[in-house]
């Protein structure tokens, strides 16, 4: 593989051939079928650290041990770009994932607070009553597609609902996410995030003017040591917390899906003990580590020699965080979901240090839901004949479709 690398031109001067690797994070090399063991594969064969000539050149932490370190590192780390190929210097960031210490403390907090235990225990209901609602709509039919008609209709209601937007702008909201996170280049990423702007500018200035109680009203008029949030860091923070709301969970929810629709003594096993609150505890962590969906961008801020590597101030550093969890030196078998497994909880579906997701209680909370109530009525389901759920990846990894079959009484 090295060999093939060689061939690309403008390869730095400090990188050795021992570390080139061609890897793509849109498409890597088996991805089509099941994109976690095709990286199992990558991660075996490549060093914890290693370079790719892929979107403009990059460096690529694999292992755990890396990845982790790295995540906990933000003096040397930077979040001012987590994408490749890099934002032009001027280009807006997104907020608050894309700011570093000190300001990303004052930024992150009304976004933290908002999202407490204590505030999803209140909503808990009205998301219950929704996941019921939905299932209900398709569960005498025998059949759905899962990925269109729940995966990405539950959590975006949930997330619309809590910044007070209407549900039916999910029609609109979904298909510029999939540009903006799942955008092959930096034009198709960039006119999801103009669509986008478009969109959320006008409520945006309605809630700086008229602030209500939603998640969206502290987040734009949030205060500053220099002032009130500037209109311009205000869309940035919007467009951020409306993709984590689009995007991730319904990827979760339908890579769960998947795999519960082809391995049914797992989904037997959670069936039997839905209301084991402990067991399911367990049983979520487990099925987070096992489908970790997310990889993400850092900046390296000086030049060092960092577990052995050169690296170059400027520099981009992707961290596949999906591979915490199936690193086979941190959790043995892999690629088996064990719901007794020790460590369950030895993954970064949720990041690590000051850039964990906020929204983690609420990603749970809705995977607990959804698994207690579609169990509860559709107990039974599998893949639809001749069908090939198509993967998409990149800096999210998630399903395209995902087509359920199952009996019904009629």
């Amino acid at each position: 593989m090295a060999d093939v690398c060689a061939s690309f031109a403008g390869l730095p001067d400090h990188v050795l051939p021992a570390l080139l690797r061609d890897f793509d994070v849109f498409q890597w090399l088996g991805s089509e079928t099941d994109p976690h063991r095709a990286l199992l594969a990558v991660q075996r064969d490549a060093p914890e650290i290693f370079w790719t000539p892929r979107n403009g050149g990059h460096w690529v932490a694999i292992r755990a041990e890396a990845i982790e370190a790295i995540l906990l590192d933000h003096e040397r780390f930077s979040s001012e770009c987590i994408l490749v190929p890099k934002k032009p210097r001027e280009a807006q960031r997104e907020l608050p994932i894309e700011c570093d210490p000190p300001r990303h403390t004052v930024i992150r907090k009304p976004l933290t607070t908002a999202l407490l235990p204590s505030a999803i225990d209140a909503r808990e209901s009205p998301i219950r009553e929704l996941a019921k609602e939905l299932i209900d709509g398709f569960a005498d039919r025998g059949e759905c597609e899962f990925v269109a008609e729940f995966a990405q209709v539950f959590p975006v209601c949930i997330f619309l609902d809590l910044v007070n937007l209407p549900r039916g702008d999910r029609h609109l909201l979904v298909p510029i996410a999939k540009k903006v996170i799942g955008g092959r280049t930096p034009a198709v990423r960039q006119e999801g995030i103009s669509e986008l702007m478009a969109y959320i500018l006008p409520v945006i200035r309605a809630r700086r003017e008229h602030p209500g109680d939603d998640l969206l009203s502290p987040l734009v008029n949030l205060a500053e040591p220099v002032g009130k949030i500037s209109e311009s860091d205000a869309l940035a923070y919007a467009n951020t917390v409306l993709f984590a709301g689009l995007d991730t969970v319904a990827a979760m929810l339908s890579l769960v899906t998947r795999f519960l629709a082809l391995h049914p003594s797992h989904r037997h096993a959670l069936t039997a003990r839905l209301r084991d609150e402990p067991f399911m505890r367990q049983a979520i962590q487990e099925l987070l580590r096992r489908h970790g969906i997310v990889a993400i961008g850092r900046v390296i801020r000086d030049d060092m020699t960092y577990r052995g590597v050169r690296l170059h101030q400027g520099e981009s550093i992707i961290l596949l965080t999906a591979m915490v969890g199936f690193d086979e030196n941190k959790n043995p078998r892999a690629t088996e979901v064990d719901f007794t497994r020790p460590g369950a909880h030895n993954h970064a579906a949720f990041g690590r240090g000051i850039h964990s997701c906020p929204g983690h209680v609420l990603a749970r909370r809705e995977l607990k839901i959804f698994l207690e109530e579609w169990l509860d009525r559709i107990p039974d389901f599998s893949l639809a004949p001749g069908s090939t759920p198509p993967f998409s990846t990149g800096f999210v990894t998630s399903l395209g479709e995902l087509r359920l079959v199952w009996p019904t009484s009629r």
